[in-house]
């Protein structure tokens, strides 16, 4: 990881635990209490969906010669007497569960359902644990379930805005598409050329060949813009192919913004640019590709 990621994901966390908590969090918390296990519940938010048994054996193995080094973190469980979810941690209290142990220490503190998401999403980010499919749903969550704009969520992750817009966008996939990214078959920069094919059976298609011919993503992306050019013979009422010029800005354009932009080209140069969206998520992510800035900002 580089240092300027470092530096973002330790702002984010940072700005979390001071923008979030502090006037949320009582004098008492943040103690250091040691709690039964069977207490301990997952965190319900936790986005990580994956994890690697050698990853926790070498975990577990550290632990049992060292101790535990670093407390686990957990709120109070929402209606819940004596009972406590995990804030952040979880490799380490698999590990630990792993070893056989019946309590753990932990740092207590008040954190509602948002923060508890947000938190989870930075430990991981931090270790580029996530997968992208896993990172997105965290990111739609946040949006959907909590309202926060893409660039509230960008800001919170240490992440930039569009980086959270375009991994949003990998949920708009086919289902089989999805399912080849998760299982690390492709990679988000093979798969995010495909959202630009309207036809998902097309698109999948064109993510299974890939992977069996191992193309590259310059390939996909190859593939992916000769299927949108223009076929002169179906321009109907005779009209001319379009403009290779126009064509190619036409293309500059999808790929800047992308969706499929078409260029309309008039008399005397006059023309218009036509440029879809597929909801609501990305009217605004492509507005503010546009505008540079957020839809809300300009209704509120």
């Amino acid at each position: 990881m580089t240092k300027g990621k470092k530096e973002r994901l330790g702002r984010g966390l940072s700005a979390l635990f001071g923008d979030y908590l502090e006037e949320e969090v009582p004098a008492t918390s943040g103690e250091i209490r040691v709690i039964p296990i069977e207490r301990i519940r997952p965190n319900p938010f936790q986005p990580r969906k994956e994890f690697q048994a050698g990853e926790l054996d070498e975990l577990a193995d550290s632990i049992r010669e060292n101790g535990l080094l670093q407390p686990l973190m957990v709120r109070p469980s929402p209606g819940g007497r004596d009972r406590w979810e995990l804030v952040a941690g979880e490799r380490r209290f698999r590990a630990v569960t792993q070893l056989g142990w019946s309590e753990v220490p932990a740092m207590v503190r008040e954190v509602d359902d948002q923060t508890l998401l947000v938190l989870a999403l930075v430990e991981n980010l931090q270790r580029e644990a996530l997968g992208p499919l896993e990172e997105a749903e965290g990111f739609r969550v946040l949006t959907e379930s909590f309202g926060l704009t893409q660039g509230e969520v960008a800001k919170a992750v240490g992440k930039d805005r569009s980086t959270v817009a375009n991994t949003l966008r990998l949920l708009h996939l086919p289902p089989s598409v999805r399912k080849l990214l998760g299982e690390g078959a492709l990679s988000p920069g093979h798969v995010r050329p495909l959202l630009a094919i309207e036809d998902p059976v097309r698109a999948a298609e064109v993510a299974r060949t890939a992977v069996k011919e191992g193309w590259s993503v310059r390939q996909v992306e190859e593939v992916v813009k000769r299927g949108r050019k223009p076929d002169a013979r179906k321009a109907g009422g005779g009209q001319r192919a379009q403009d290779p010029v126009l064509q190619a800005l036409q293309e500059e354009l999808r790929g800047a913004l992308g969706t499929r932009v078409v260029l309309r080209q008039g008399r005397k140069g006059k023309g218009v640019i036509e440029i879809p969206f597929l909801g609501a998520e990305d009217f605004e992510r492509v507005f503010y590709l546009v505008t540079g800035k957020e839809a809300s900002e300009v209704v509120e």
